[in-house]
């Protein structure tokens, strides 16, 4: 009995495949981002009463995530929350979770929402979880918001989902160091990414305009490093520079930090944080400038650039220091991954260091290039010793690649090429589809930008999966990330401003076979779900989503 019960889903599924989505299913449809690998919709809908209870296989904390999350949903506009409890009968009425081994991802699931009951099908917690999401987006839009509205019976379209992400690796990053947002503006980002079943929150800590994350053994990183004098005015490759004159800066508390990784982890999302090295490295260099190659002084940058002065290679000290900084970033982070920057480091510095030259001199290296390797291959040795893996951008294969490391492509898709024939794991985040940063319309009207033009319609064309390999090499690709720096976005507002919707098409992008992508079913669905951005208070783009440059070639 118990199989036939996993099957149930299954088994409804075959009988209702000859339904085709019409005219009434389109709005059921249209409203699901990203798309599920297949729907079949039924006649009717399943209403949720009084009387409605969630039965869950165990009260796991895990599995009570979405439990909890679904009841929260129905109470907040009708006041009520549905009982929680376990079982194994799918007792009419009631939405049921069912743990199924034979669902085949470990992040799928199987949703057959039919008038009489809703039953989940997963293999574990997150695929309940990623269910829960869809239920979700089927909802009324009210569901998002605290208001009581009298006498409101909920329903949800009856219909059978199955569904699965194409990637392991969904992500979105986020550059504090530029400019940095509370905490409550990280945690609404966070609640975007497990709306459209996300799993990847890349935190970028440290650069050269800001060190922002408590590290108890080097206090002066937040004394001196978190703060810079002033900002520069305008954009700042064109000269002539005015600054504005305020000082600006701030930190995460160590508490914080767990706080935003605790909260992460509710949504099923881990968190990579990003501490920059070799480069990038001026919060840190301002606050102990021994660690430099030629002893400082140096202040906090004000502007946005690419600095010169970097952490020294040759000195013994700068990795001890590295180390401890790194060790107490492992006690907060319990995920695999720790991301060392590694981009963007000039040699200058370098060529010119006697230290750096006996480096190359004693460890029989080729140049300054071998040398950057040799930094990222210590790191690497010292985190695989934490247990913990490396990721780097695309830079870390020049001089020779650490010999466990991540790559993540930025500069374009030539990097993550050939990172996956080295057999590397590659994220691939090209800046030509992924920095939303970059203008996402005409620039005419629209708030200062770094440059570029990355509308909606282009990101979602991205297909993160390299023609160029062989079939062994592409399964090194483990997903794709978008990324925002925040030079020229300095409120929690613009953020969102800049991020939505194309994070959402990354979304997709990771979770959606590219055969079933179709750009003007995406923007259907998208024109739905804006009511439900509008009801979370969501600061979206509301602009020209479609390529008109492309158009008019």
């Amino acid at each position: 009995m118990k199989k036939i019960f996993y099957l149930l889903p299954i088994l409804i599924m075959f009988f209702t495949s000859c339904k085709k989505a019409n005219s009434t299913s389109e709005e059921v449809t249209a409203s699901i981002i990203p798309a599920p690998s297949s729907i079949s919709m039924l006649g009717g809908d399943f209403i949720i009463t009084e009387k409605t209870k969630i039965i869950v296989p165990s009260m796991d904390p895990e599995i009570m995530l979405s439990a909890d999350l679904l009841a929260q949903l129905i109470k907040n506009p009708t006041g009520s929350a549905p009982e929680i409890t376990t079982g194994t009968r799918a007792k009419k009425g009631s939405v049921v979770m069912v743990f199924d081994p034979e669902v085949s991802n470990d992040e799928g699931y199987i949703l057959a929402i039919t008038p009489k009951r809703i039953t989940i099908n997963a293999k574990t917690a997150v695929g309940f979880f990623y269910a829960v999401q869809t239920i979700r987006q089927l909802l009324p839009d009210m569901v998002e918001k605290q208001e009581v509205i009298e006498g409101l019976k909920l329903s949800v379209p009856a219909c059978i989902i199955k569904d699965e992400p194409r990637f392991s690796y969904r992500g979105m990053h986020l550059d504090v160091g530029r400019h940095m947002f509370p905490v409550a503006t990280i945690k609404r980002y966070i609640d975007m990414l497990a709306l459209h079943k996300m799993n990847t929150f890349h935190w970028h800590l440290t650069e050269d305009q800001g060190w922002r994350i408590e590290i108890k053994k080097y206090p002066k990183l937040t004394e001196i490093g978190a703060y810079r004098k002033e900002t520069v005015l305008g954009h700042a490759g064109r000269p002539p520079l005015k600054f504005d004159g305020k000082p600006y800066g701030g930190f995460y508390t160590q508490d914080e930090v767990k706080d935003v990784v605790a909260y992460a982890k509710s949504k099923f999302i881990t968190v990579i944080p990003e501490i920059e090295m070799p480069g990038h490295a001026m919060g840190a260099l301002a606050s102990y400038p021994e660690l430099s190659c030629t002893g400082g002084p140096f202040e906090v940058n004000t502007r946005w650039g690419v600095m010169d002065d970097v952490f020294c290679a040759g000195k013994d000290e700068v990795f001890t220091f590295l180390q401890d900084v790194l060790t107490e970033v492992i006690d907060l982070f319990p995920g695999t991954y720790i991301h060392i920057g590694g981009d963007e480091c000039p040699k200058k510095r370098w060529e010119k260091c006697p230290l750096c030259q006996k480096r190359i001199k004693d460890e029989g290296l080729k140049d300054e290039h071998e040398l950057q390797s040799y930094f990222i291959q210590r790191i690497e040795k010292f985190l695989i010793s934490k247990g913990r893996n490396l990721i780097g951008w695309d830079e870390i294969l020049e001089g020779g690649l650490a010999p466990e490391a991540t790559v993540m492509s930025w500069r374009g898709t030539r990097g993550g090429i050939a990172a996956a024939k080295l057999n590397h794991d590659v994220i691939m985040t090209p800046n030509t589809y992924a920095y939303l940063d970059y203008y996402q319309c005409e620039p005419a009207g629209e708030p200062l930008a770094i440059g570029g033009y990355l509308p909606l319609e282009k990101v979602y064309s991205y297909n993160p999966m390299p023609e160029e390999l062989t079939p062994d090499e592409q399964k090194h690709i483990l997903g794709v990330q978008g990324n925002v720096w925040t030079e020229y976005i300095p409120t929690s507002e613009h953020l969102e401003y800049m991020a939505f919707p194309r994070a959402i098409a990354i979304a997709e992008t990771g979770w959606t076979q590219d055969n079933k992508k179709d750009f003007e079913d995406f923007l259907a669905r998208l024109e739905i779900l804006k009511k439900r951005y509008d009801a979370m208070g969501i600061n979206y783009f509301r602009g020209e989503y479609r390529d008109t440059r492309a158009a008019k070639k």
